[in-house]
């Protein structure tokens, strides 16, 4: 699809997005001892703070149950951290409540199956390129970058530049 109304971006209070497949390419690489080691994208990381700065509401909803992401995540200044869900779409509706959002104000990005029901319910459905053929066809918006190579970067701009918050050279004090 790829064309969203600067009226729905306008709306958009909440960015939350999905662990393994956006921030990560997907791979996990398991230790002897048991523990999974993850690689972000430091562009990623970057946008995350940023819109942290900016007073957007960021949250994490993975299965993934990694102290390390935890720990990444809350680096970045993410307060809403839901590892380890077996039910993603109960763990949303929480967060909304918890947050007093509607569906409207928010704007998920996920890959895969999991993140199907949500991504069918939220304002803007965003998705990397390498998705998975299902989440593709309901996505609003396909990063042209793949999962862990920038895509929530992508998306993250996007919704702050739209809404006039992104970096802009004349607005630094040097």
């Amino acid at each position: 699809m790829n064309t969203i109304s600067k009226e729905r971006l306008a709306k958009i209070k909440a960015i939350v997005f999905d662990c393994d497949g956006v921030m990560t390419d997907g791979s996990v690489w398991v230790l002897y001892n048991g523990d999974a080691i993850r690689s972000f994208n430091v562009k990623d990381g970057y946008a995350i703070q940023y819109a942290v700065k900016k007073g957007y509401i960021l949250s994490l909803i993975t299965g993934a149950n990694t102290q390390s992401t935890v720990n990444r995540m809350e680096y970045l200044g993410v307060k809403h951290i839901y590892s380890g869900c077996a039910n993603k779409m109960q763990t949303y509706e929480r967060f909304l409540s918890e947050q007093n959002l509607s569906d409207e104000q928010v704007i998920y990005i996920g890959d895969d199956i999991p993140d199907y029901e949500i991504m069918k319910r939220v304002g803007i459905a965003a998705c990397p390129a390498d998705a998975a053929p299902e989440i593709i066809d309901i996505a609003h918006y396909i990063s042209p970058l793949a999962g862990g190579q920038g895509c929530l970067r992508d998306v993250i701009e996007m919704v702050l530049r739209t809404q006039g918050q992104w970096f802009h050279p004349d607005a630094v004090n040097w």
